[in-house]
């Protein structure tokens, strides 16, 4: 178990439901993302947390309940599927995202041949009544769980009434935002890679209620950038990132350790074909910022897609395009 606190806020994560905070008011989900459709599954068991935050934890009727987060570690399609899946928001960011709704606990129950085998209502019983001492639940609309996802959310307010735990059934949140009533999307992990992927920045960003972010450490590169007047620092991403389709983007960068104000600048994510690179890097080039960021933890927010990446015939040709790409990324930043 860790206890990853930052700002005096802490929360638990726990591989395992040994020593876990309880009893508990549970949000049950995968939460790849903690976009708005996930604010709103969690919403039901913030506001059940702080009700008993100033009850005597010995009222055994009314006991102080903690908020958490229960999802599954693998994720469930990497275990099926035996192939890595790249995630929107690795362990360390859904932690910064969790706690910066106030969740309290975070449990990744390990995804196994185990888990995957119990029947919905062995779920219920061992892992939500026995091991979490669950006193309410809240699951979205298209929740499945237990063996071959037998079990619906219906399902589970069904199983846990039996223990006079209620479910509260979050329904499918939309994105109705420049869309004709018909068109209405369902707000999903999926629909955000798509986007990503898309290069449509704006949409993503309005499905995660915030800027798709990228976070990492500034590590050597080849210092190319330095050679034609723009140097750019090379960030080490986790290898289990979600990264957006190749190309420039316009980004907002902060750096934690100095100042959460954020500075200006433009990214390339790709291969750097011109000059013959072979792995994918993100490389940030700021705008007015001349001081070294080597070992510096660095958060790039997603503004807007500029252009895919191209190869150029020179690092002339490049040079100018990268001043085109600023000018155009300040333009933005201005307006």
């Amino acid at each position: 178990m860790l206890n990853l606190s930052q700002n005096g806020c802490s929360v638990w994560v726990a591989s395992s439901t040994e020593g876990l905070l309880t009893p508990t008011a549970v949000a049950l989900g995968k939460f790849d993302g903690v976009h708005l459709g996930h604010q709103r599954v969690i919403q039901p068991v913030l506001q059940s947390a702080w009700g008993g935050e100033n009850l005597d934890q010995s009222d055994s009727k009314n006991p102080r309940l903690y908020s958490t987060v229960v999802t599954f570690d693998p994720h469930p399609h990497e275990f099926f599927t035996g192939q890595p899946r790249d995630l929107l928001t690795p362990l360390d960011e859904k932690v910064a995202q969790l706690r910066s709704l106030g969740v309290e606990q975070l449990v990744l129950l390990p995804f196994d041949r185990e888990l995957s085998a119990l029947s919905p209502e062995e779920f219920v019983d061992k892992i939500l009544v026995e091991q979490l001492q669950c006193q309410q639940i809240s699951v979205g609309q298209d929740f499945c769980f237990g063996k071959k996802r037998m079990g619906t959310a219906q399902d589970l307010q069904l199983l846990a009434a039996k223990y006079n735990i209620p479910v509260t059934i979050v329904p499918i949140q939309t994105d109705t935002e420049n869309l004709p009533a018909a068109d209405d999307t369902r707000i999903s992990t999926s629909l955000i890679r798509d986007s990503l992927e898309a290069g449509d920045i704006q949409k993503a960003n309005r499905l995660l209620g915030r800027p798709y972010s990228l976070t990492g450490v500034v590590v050597t590169g080849q210092k190319l950038g330095r050679t034609i007047g723009f140097p750019t620092a090379n960030i080490q991403l986790p290898k289990d990132k979600f990264l957006p389709c190749h190309g420039v983007y316009a980004v907002k960068v902060i750096i934690p350790d100095n100042s959460l104000t954020p500075l200006f600048g433009v990214m390339n994510i790709g291969n750097r074909p011109t000059v013959d690179g072979i792995d994918t890097r993100a490389e940030v080039h700021l705008l007015d910022w001349s001081s070294d960021l080597y070992g510096q933890n660095l958060v790039i927010q997603l503004v807007k897609f500029l252009r895919p990446e191209q190869k150029f015939p020179s690092l002339e040709a490049l040079k100018n395009q990268i001043q085109l790409d600023s000018t155009a990324a300040q333009e933005i930043f201005n307006s």
